[in-house]
């Protein structure tokens, strides 16, 4: 059973926060190129790929497992996000805005967990 990725609310989110991960993490120094940017936006795509993969699977049990990854890399995108804004490589309030973002997106991928999950 596919699922059409691109009709929910946190595919959209997700998509349009690597593009803004990337713009944000484009004037990282060339010694960040291989470590902390590439892990950024390495994180920020995960979630979106996840999402995309896990619509394309044909169980539920399979959709949940792909949203359930999509979810921890979104919390690793947030904590890369807030090491990048301590280390002053992403303006405070960029990383502020960007930070809260992945927050509201974890939490709105584990509602969509909840909502499959069999009621007692």
């Amino acid at each position: 059973m596919s699922r059409d990725h691109r009709k929910l609310r946190v595919f959209v989110l997700a998509d349009q926060l690597v593009l803004t991960v990337y713009k944000a993490s484009a004037p990282f120094p060339n010694a960040e190129r291989f470590g902390l940017q590439s892990q950024l936006r390495r994180a920020a795509l995960s979630v979106a790929t996840n999402i995309v993969e896990g619509s394309a699977r044909r169980t539920q049990a399979e959709y949940a497992h792909f949203l359930n990854v999509a979810a921890s890399s979104a919390a690793e995108a947030e904590y890369l996000i807030d090491i990048s804004r301590r280390l002053g490589l992403v303006a405070e309030d960029t990383g502020a805005g960007l930070a809260a973002e992945y927050r509201t997106l974890a939490a709105s991928l584990q509602t969509l967990l909840q909502t499959m999950s069999p009621k007692p």
